[in-house]
């Protein structure tokens, strides 16, 4: 997918000025010249930078407007992006959502030496870059973002005190076993955990079994 493929999907459904569309126009060349130097996305991938890693971040907003008033929510909190690599999903969501603030977290320094650069060069005053594991930050978030890190019952202890209002899950697969056992280790109630498939908006076979997972605090 091109960048003018891109804007015209993408600007069908959010609302984008000229910053945000010139940042966004910026991400290919820039994850090309790191990807160059650390390896972040794979290099079958990296001609797949909007389809499959812009537009795949993404699906959390699009989910976001799926529900009543949490767009608004979302764009005014403070969000932990756990696991973040070279910045999926947090840099396109920091460049979507202005006004919140993003902590993007990876325990591998290479990788945030990458998040951080393309941040820079972004001029991305939204973002901060750690180096760390969650469990070492020390505050909470209002939301926790992430891109199949773990399994849920792994990634779920991880930030279980780090979030005040919910967790936005990219992840694949039939994960019904997962949820079941996070719901029941941490007497999750009924309801509180919400799917919705991203291939209800990217039409594209790559994302079939691909899910937004909404776990409500």
């Amino acid at each position: 997918m091109t960048f003018s493929e891109f804007i015209s999907f993408a600007g069908r459904d959010f609302p984008l000025d000229d910053l945000q569309r010139e940042r966004f126009a910026a991400l290919d060349g820039l994850y090309r010249e790191w990807n160059a130097r650390i390896n972040v996305i794979s290099r079958k991938d990296i001609d797949s930078v909007y389809d499959h890693h812009v537009l795949h971040s993404l699906a959390i907003a699009r989910y976001l407007m799926t529900v009543d008033g949490l767009w608004e929510e979302f764009s005014l909190a403070s969000v932990l992006d756990l696991g973040t690599g070279g910045g999926f999903p947090g840099i396109p969501l920091a460049i979507l959502f202005p006004q919140a603030q993003f902590v993007l977290c990876d325990s591998v320094g290479k990788k945030t030496i990458v998040a951080s650069a393309v941040s820079s060069a972004l001029e991305l005053p939204n973002v901060a870059v750690v180096n760390a594991r969650a469990e070492s930050l020390g505050r909470r978030f209002d939301f926790v973002v992430s891109r199949a890190v773990a399994s849920l019952p792994d990634f779920y202890p991880w930030v279980k005190g780090s979030f005040d209002k919910g967790i936005l899950y990219l992840k694949g697969g039939d994960v019904s076993e997962e949820i079941a056992a996070v719901m029941g280790r941490y007497h999750l109630p009924r309801g509180s955990v919400r799917t919705w498939p991203v291939s209800s908006w990217l039409q594209d076979p790559y994302f079939d079994g691909k899910l937004v997972i909404h776990i409500v605090r």
